[in-house]
């Protein structure tokens, strides 16, 4: 069996004179979180409207579970689940409704899956409110949940968290990773939220004018963009005070804000966020974060600004 879930040989899409892809390979390992980083118009919903099947490719082709001829490829698409351009929803159903509407229409047997994905995406209390009256992040975790009909096992999302707020971010970032680590579902994701998907991919993709630049692990990446613990408390001069004589460290920042960048114990946040509740400060923000990641995007990019 492939180790590969998806793997592009040459792919180019040709419309007229212009390529929306040019000799493209791209590879997606099992089990992995694929952050696919790109502008508008970059080629990335052209990539993922070919791998789905709702475009040809010009030349080069498509490995899918380590298929690659048209009849297979239809097979293997049926183990994917995908939300492209923002999720299809009946506004006038309910959560459930709209789950039952599209496992009927998708032929997928058993009634009983609709309850189990309404409580993984966290709707199974929305009873009777429809979908034209959820906030953008429930729209997206219901566009999810009709994505898993079926069990698939790769889930393509095409900017799941553009437009979201903090909280609805924070949800679908939650969901992804529990979708990825306790089913084993491999995930590709395209967003403009370079900080976000710092905290989720395991591998990333970086496309512009339709060529596929670089692709990288996280832990390449985290060696070529600086990492840190982005602090905010009520008293950043304490904190920096505590950082320094109990946990013995100077490679910290204190920004403009009072934020405090520390660029050590990242991998032990819990330690540091715990000291410093226990010394009385009060924590407004606690994540890591990749200082450079926009900035090595724009780098490999050429330093085009964003349209």
């Amino acid at each position: 069996m492939s180790e590969y879930i998806l793997r592009t040989h040459q792919l180019s899409k040709q419309y007229k004179k212009q390529f929306a892809l040019n000799k493209v390979n791209l590879s997606i390992k099992k089990g992995s979180i694929y952050g696919f980083i790109g502008q508008n118009g970059a080629g990335k919903s052209t990539l993922i409207k070919l791998v789905t099947g709702l475009a040809y490719p010009t030349t080069g082709h498509i490995e899918l579970f380590g298929k690659s001829n048209s009849a297979e490829l239809i097979q293997a698409r049926k183990r994917i689940g995908t939300i492209i351009e923002g999720p299809a929803l009946y506004p006038h159903m309910t959560a459930m409704e709209n789950l039952e509407a599209n496992r009927l229409l998708k032929g997928i047997p058993g009634q009983d899956s609709v309850g189990k994905i309404l409580k993984l995406v966290g709707l199974q209390d929305t009873g009777k409110k429809k979908a034209k009256n959820f906030s953008l992040g429930m729209k997206q975790r219901l566009g999810i949940g009709i994505a898993l009909l079926g069990e698939p096992e790769f889930l393509i999302l095409d900017e799941p968290i553009n437009g979201l707020d903090p909280m609805g971010v924070v949800e679908i970032r939650e969901l992804l990773m529990r979708l990825n680590r306790e089913y084993g579902i491999t995930i590709l994701i395209s967003s403009h939220i370079l900080s976000e998907l710092h905290l989720l991919a395991t591998h990333y993709g970086i496309i512009h004018k339709g060529e596929l630049l670089e692709e990288l692990t996280a832990d390449e990446i985290n060696h070529k963009c600086q990492q840190y613990l982005h602090i905010k408390v009520d008293n950043p001069n304490k904190a920096a005070t505590v950082l320094e004589n109990k946990l013995g460290t100077e490679a910290y920042e204190v920004k403009p804000d009072g934020a405090i960048q520390l660029f050590q114990f990242l991998d032990e946040p819990g330690k540091v966020s715990t000291l410093l509740v226990n010394e009385g400060l009060v924590l407004e923000q606690f994540m890591p974060m990749g200082e450079e990641l926009e900035g090595y995007f724009m780098k490999r990019i050429g330093g085009v600004q964003h349209g």
